[in-house]
Protein backbone atom coordinates (compact mmCIF):
# COMPACT_ATOMS: atom_id res chain seq x y z
CA UNK A 1 0.00 0.00 0.00
CA UNK A 2 1.40 3.36 -0.99
CA UNK A 3 -1.56 5.64 -0.40
CA UNK A 4 -3.95 6.33 2.44
CA UNK A 5 -7.10 4.25 2.08
CA UNK A 6 -10.38 5.47 3.56
CA UNK A 7 -13.45 3.24 3.67
CA UNK A 8 -16.47 4.86 5.30
CA UNK A 9 -19.25 3.27 7.34
CA UNK A 10 -21.37 1.04 5.13
CA UNK A 11 -18.68 0.92 2.45
CA UNK A 12 -16.21 -1.71 1.28
CA UNK A 13 -16.63 -4.87 -0.75
CA UNK A 14 -20.05 -6.06 0.35
CA UNK A 15 -20.96 -9.73 0.76
CA UNK A 16 -24.44 -10.47 2.10
CA UNK A 17 -24.81 -14.19 2.79
CA UNK A 18 -27.60 -16.12 4.50
CA UNK A 19 -25.76 -16.19 7.85
CA UNK A 20 -23.74 -12.98 7.83
CA UNK A 21 -23.12 -9.69 6.06
CA UNK A 22 -19.49 -8.70 5.53
CA UNK A 23 -17.84 -5.45 4.50
CA UNK A 24 -14.17 -5.75 3.58
CA UNK A 25 -12.48 -2.77 5.20
CA UNK A 26 -8.91 -3.66 4.19
CA UNK A 27 -8.25 -5.99 1.28
CA UNK A 28 -5.35 -8.41 1.31
CA UNK A 29 -4.62 -7.04 -2.18
CA UNK A 30 -3.50 -3.80 -0.52
CA UNK A 31 -1.10 -5.56 1.87
CA UNK A 32 0.54 -8.24 -0.31
CA UNK A 33 -1.62 -10.86 1.41
CA UNK A 34 -0.37 -9.96 4.88
CA UNK A 35 -3.57 -8.48 6.35
CA UNK A 36 -7.29 -8.45 5.73
CA UNK A 37 -9.84 -6.59 7.86
CA UNK A 38 -13.57 -7.43 7.76
CA UNK A 39 -16.61 -5.95 9.50
CA UNK A 40 -18.98 -8.88 9.99
CA UNK A 41 -22.64 -8.61 11.00
CA UNK A 42 -23.72 -12.04 12.20
CA UNK A 43 -27.37 -12.81 11.52
CA UNK A 44 -29.49 -14.60 14.16
CA UNK A 45 -28.70 -18.33 14.11
CA UNK A 46 -25.17 -17.83 12.72
CA UNK A 47 -23.02 -20.96 12.94
CA UNK A 48 -19.54 -21.51 11.53
CA UNK A 49 -18.44 -25.13 11.69
CA UNK A 50 -15.25 -26.49 13.22
CA UNK A 51 -12.14 -25.62 11.22
CA UNK A 52 -8.54 -24.48 11.51
CA UNK A 53 -5.89 -22.66 9.49
CA UNK A 54 -2.32 -23.79 8.92
CA UNK A 55 -0.92 -20.30 8.27
CA UNK A 56 -3.54 -17.68 9.09
CA UNK A 57 -4.00 -15.99 12.46
CA UNK A 58 -7.47 -14.58 13.21
CA UNK A 59 -8.18 -11.72 15.59
CA UNK A 60 -11.81 -11.05 16.54
CA UNK A 61 -13.02 -7.86 18.22
CA UNK A 62 -16.65 -8.06 19.30
CA UNK A 63 -18.87 -5.00 18.88
CA UNK A 64 -22.44 -6.20 19.47
CA UNK A 65 -24.28 -9.25 20.77
CA UNK A 66 -22.98 -12.45 22.30
CA UNK A 67 -20.83 -14.83 20.26
CA UNK A 68 -19.63 -18.25 21.37
CA UNK A 69 -16.19 -19.35 20.18
CA UNK A 70 -15.97 -23.10 20.55
CA UNK A 71 -12.56 -24.73 20.92
CA UNK A 72 -11.72 -28.40 21.53
CA UNK A 73 -11.14 -27.84 25.25
CA UNK A 74 -13.42 -24.87 26.06
CA UNK A 75 -16.13 -22.50 24.89
CA UNK A 76 -15.69 -18.76 25.33
CA UNK A 77 -18.68 -16.41 25.45
CA UNK A 78 -17.57 -13.17 23.80
CA UNK A 79 -19.24 -9.85 24.58
CA UNK A 80 -18.82 -6.32 23.19
CA UNK A 81 -15.30 -5.07 23.84
CA UNK A 82 -13.74 -8.56 24.01
CA UNK A 83 -10.85 -9.53 21.73
CA UNK A 84 -9.84 -13.11 20.94
CA UNK A 85 -6.78 -14.10 18.92
CA UNK A 86 -6.78 -17.57 17.35
CA UNK A 87 -3.33 -18.71 16.16
CA UNK A 88 -2.74 -21.20 13.35
CA UNK A 89 -3.54 -24.88 13.96
CA UNK A 90 -6.19 -24.23 16.62
CA UNK A 91 -9.52 -25.88 15.84
CA UNK A 92 -12.47 -23.56 16.38
CA UNK A 93 -16.13 -22.93 15.56
CA UNK A 94 -18.45 -20.00 16.21
CA UNK A 95 -22.10 -19.58 17.12
CA UNK A 96 -24.28 -16.47 17.51
CA UNK A 97 -27.89 -17.22 18.45
CA UNK A 98 -29.37 -13.70 18.51
CA UNK A 99 -27.09 -11.93 16.04
CA UNK A 100 -24.08 -9.71 16.61
CA UNK A 101 -21.28 -7.75 15.06
CA UNK A 102 -17.51 -8.13 15.09
CA UNK A 103 -14.38 -6.95 13.38
CA UNK A 104 -12.05 -9.67 12.13
CA UNK A 105 -8.40 -9.27 11.25
CA UNK A 106 -6.79 -12.01 9.20
CA UNK A 107 -2.99 -12.10 9.32
CA UNK A 108 -1.33 -13.99 6.47
CA UNK A 109 -4.71 -14.78 5.01
CA UNK A 110 -6.73 -13.66 2.06
CA UNK A 111 -10.18 -14.02 3.56
CA UNK A 112 -11.52 -11.20 1.38
CA UNK A 113 -10.56 -13.20 -1.72
CA UNK A 114 -12.30 -16.23 -0.20
CA UNK A 115 -15.49 -14.17 0.23
CA UNK A 116 -15.15 -12.99 -3.37
CA UNK A 117 -14.76 -16.58 -4.60
CA UNK A 118 -17.79 -17.75 -2.59
CA UNK A 119 -19.92 -14.95 -4.05
CA UNK A 120 -19.23 -16.31 -7.56
CA UNK A 121 -20.22 -19.90 -6.76
CA UNK A 122 -23.57 -21.57 -7.47
CA UNK A 123 -25.68 -23.74 -5.18
CA UNK A 124 -24.43 -26.82 -7.04
CA UNK A 125 -20.83 -25.68 -6.41
CA UNK A 126 -21.56 -25.44 -2.67
CA UNK A 127 -23.08 -28.93 -2.77
CA UNK A 128 -19.90 -30.38 -4.35
CA UNK A 129 -17.87 -31.48 -1.30
CA UNK A 130 -14.67 -32.03 -3.29
CA UNK A 131 -14.85 -28.59 -4.88
CA UNK A 132 -15.54 -26.95 -1.52
CA UNK A 133 -12.58 -28.77 0.02
CA UNK A 134 -10.34 -27.48 -2.79
CA UNK A 135 -11.61 -23.90 -2.47
CA UNK A 136 -11.24 -23.95 1.31
CA UNK A 137 -7.68 -25.33 1.09
CA UNK A 138 -6.79 -22.63 -1.45
CA UNK A 139 -7.61 -20.08 1.26
CA UNK A 140 -6.09 -21.97 4.24
CA UNK A 141 -9.38 -23.27 5.65
CA UNK A 142 -9.50 -26.88 6.77
CA UNK A 143 -12.73 -28.37 8.10
CA UNK A 144 -13.04 -31.30 10.40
Amino acid sequence: MREIEIIKKGEGENYNYSQDHCFVKLSSKSTNGELCFVEDTLKPGFYLGRHHHKIMTEVFYFLEGEVELIFDDKTIVCLPGDTVTVPPNVWHAAKCVKGGKMLSIFKNGQFDLYLQKLSQMSDSDFADKNLMQEVNAQFDIYEG
